[in-house]
């Protein structure tokens, strides 16, 4: 009995040893062990949370932008409360922190306003869904490209050039977005032409219609329609448009719809003017 007694005296004193000690911060070997149990413990349950939302997608319950939203939410959620169990933990009281982050936040509030604007918007694009993962956006710079993550304080863009942008999520939220993912997958598109005069109009939509059917890429439902737009000064001018589910490599589907109505109309002798400017030179008589 004595040795066990002993045994663990001596268990608790290697537990109690202080490895750091100030005015209200007091850091041993149990507070580290503390530490440790709890940190391991949140990443174990945030695995779990993972897999379950996976689950939900594989199930088909939720896509898999509102799965990864929802995710994210509640791991923010968890990590703030961890957080502040572990300030407690160790000491510091989180009220005492809470006040002097405040008067910090005075002094330096101008440097952190855009920070906390961002993690603002951050919050509003995850809780009101406006964008999502892998939907297809258009910025102010008419850059184009798809959501690959959408985090607290910014967000990854993919480029058409595979280029992948980091987006501050207060451009997202306060410039003007284009979502062409948002109501729905598919999203019309349309491709200009000009014939010369004296085509035949009839024949050139449905050479254009021919072409747009094709294409692999252009959807069947809805149908692909042409319309007459313009006598302009040197030809007449038609476009050509199309639906399609694959907004991200849209320019591609273009140009094989150019390289297609070219050969076309090639073939059924419709020529593709090109403006033109008749120049009249007088001669002058030279009289002495």
């Amino acid at each position: 009995m004595n040795l066990d007694a002993s045994y663990l005296e001596k268990v608790k004193q290697i537990l109690g040893f202080k490895l750091l000690e100030l005015q209200n911060v007091q850091i041993s070997i149990y507070t580290l062990l503390i530490l440790a149990i709890i940190i391991i413990v949140t990443l174990f349950v945030l695995r779990v949370l993972k897999r379950i939302f996976k689950g939900f997608v594989t199930r088909d319950v939720l896509d898999i932008g509102t799965s990864n939203s929802m995710y994210l939410i509640t791991k923010y959620i968890i990590w703030v409360f961890v957080i502040a169990a572990l300030l407690d933990t160790v000491g510091i009281k989180v009220s005492i922190l809470i006040a002097s982050a405040a008067a910090l936040l005075v002094g330096v509030g101008l440097g952190l306003q855009q920070f906390f604007n961002d993690v603002s918007s951050g919050i509003i694009l995850l809780v009101e869904r406006s964008l999502k993962v892998s939907d297809i956006v258009e910025l102010e710079n008419e850059m184009v490209g798809k959501v690959i993550s959408i985090g607290i304080r910014t967000s990854k863009i993919k480029t058409r050039d595979n280029i992948v942008m980091i987006v501050p999520n207060s451009k997202l939220v306060n410039d003007r977005v284009i979502n062409w993912s948002h109501a729905e997958m598919h999203t019309r598109f349309h491709v200009d032409v000009g014939v010369a005069y004296g085509s035949d109009v009839e024949l050139v939509s449905k050479v254009l219609l021919e072409c747009a059917q094709a294409h692999p890429n252009v959807l069947n439902e809805p149908k692909s329609f042409v319309r007459f737009i313009d006598f302009a000064e040197s030809s007449l001018n038609f476009q050509l448009f199309f639906w399609t589910d694959e907004s991200f490599i849209v320019e591609n589907t273009k140009s094989d719809l150019r390289y297609k109505i070219n050969a076309a109309f090639a073939a059924n002798n419709i020529q593709i003017p090109f403006p033109q400017m008749d120049l009249h030179v007088k001669s002058a008589f030279y009289r002495p």
